[in-house]
């Protein structure tokens, strides 16, 4: 293999920037610079672990982020006919974020994430498609496993303990089922574009509150959209599958499909290839590592 363009999960090529990002704690916000090279570093860490270590961090992170779902459902039951329709929308998207907030915060691998970050050293000529495609496939598989299980250990006893009413859980899936594929794709890719930005501003932010506030404003704007996002709507229509009849199988998977590629669109393109461009290729005198290193 040759170590001019590729890094496998096997052995590992240290990204090298250009500028050292300034670490003056008076300076008011990080660089885009440093942003990229830190979000590079991150993802390339991720290509060292091992195939377990990798879809076992995905698996508790399927898990972790099923508690939104399930909480949006358990909100749902019970303000049912006690407050109008505005307030339990808002409500729901509120606690719909703290899936997010175990994971994110929690450091596990989500899909979503890895769409735009793990993208980066393909961009940087430091990592193979095939091996972007090996951690994909590794941490959506763990993800919608872990997701799944939950889903449907939810299914059993959520009602028998009086945590959720199973007409939430239809209430839940409605907008995934209601649309066409290409309106679902639509909302999936939205959906994509904005974990891409989470990701980003992440690493954009200086602490962990900062952090916290980022992670809660942008997906709570997904749940309150009701965007498809791949994971989270692994347990939403699943749950709702396993224990209603009111969505078949074949919405569950026209759902994950489309949700899926979505979701890898908006993250990959929207956030990945266009943020990489215009630092790179903009004035800020970056280029691609590989292609340094073929220089050099």
């Amino acid at each position: 293999m040759s170590t001019t363009t590729v890094v496998d999960r096997r052995s590992f090529c240290p990204f090298q920037p250009m500028s050292t990002p300034s670490s003056d704690p008076a300076d008011a916000r990080k660089s885009s610079e440093s942003i990229l090279t830190q979000q590079i570093e991150e993802a390339l860490s991720q290509f060292r672990r091992s195939t377990s270590g990798l879809f076992l961090s995905g698996v508790s992170a399927g898990l972790d982020l099923a508690f939104g779902p399930l909480l949006v459902a358990a909100m749902l039951t019970i303000t049912a006919g006690v407050y109008d329709e505005p307030l339990r929308e808002i409500l729901a998207g509120t606690v719909y974020t703290v899936g997010f907030i175990f994971v994110i915060l929690g450091r596990s691998e989500l899909f979503t994430e890895h769409t735009t970050l793990a993208v980066l050293p393909v961009l940087d000529r430091q990592v193979s498609l095939r091996a972007l495609g090996w951690l994909w496939g590794v941490v959506f598989a763990g993800n919608i496993l872990g997701s799944a299980i939950f889903a449907v250990f939810a299914v059993s006893f959520g009602p028998a303990f009086g945590a959720f009413e199973l007409d939430a859980l239809v209430e839940i899936a409605e907008p995934f089922t209601s649309h066409g594929t290409l309106a679902l794709f639509g909302g999936a890719l939205l959906a994509g574009w904005l974990m891409g930005l989470l990701s980003w501003l992440v690493v954009a932010a200086r602490d962990t509150v900062s952090q916290l506030l980022v992670v809660f404003t942008v997906t709570f704007v997904i749940g309150f959209l009701h965007l498809p996002h791949s994971i989270a709507g692994n347990v939403e229509m699943l749950a709702a599958a396993v224990g209603t009849a009111a969505v078949g199988l074949s919405d569950y998977g026209r759902f994950l499909l489309v949700a899926t590629l979505g979701n890898a669109v908006g993250g990959t393109i929207f956030v990945g290839l266009l943020k990489y461009g215009h630092i790179v290729r903009g004035d800020t005198g970056l280029e691609p590592r590989g292609a340094r290193r073929t220089d050099d």
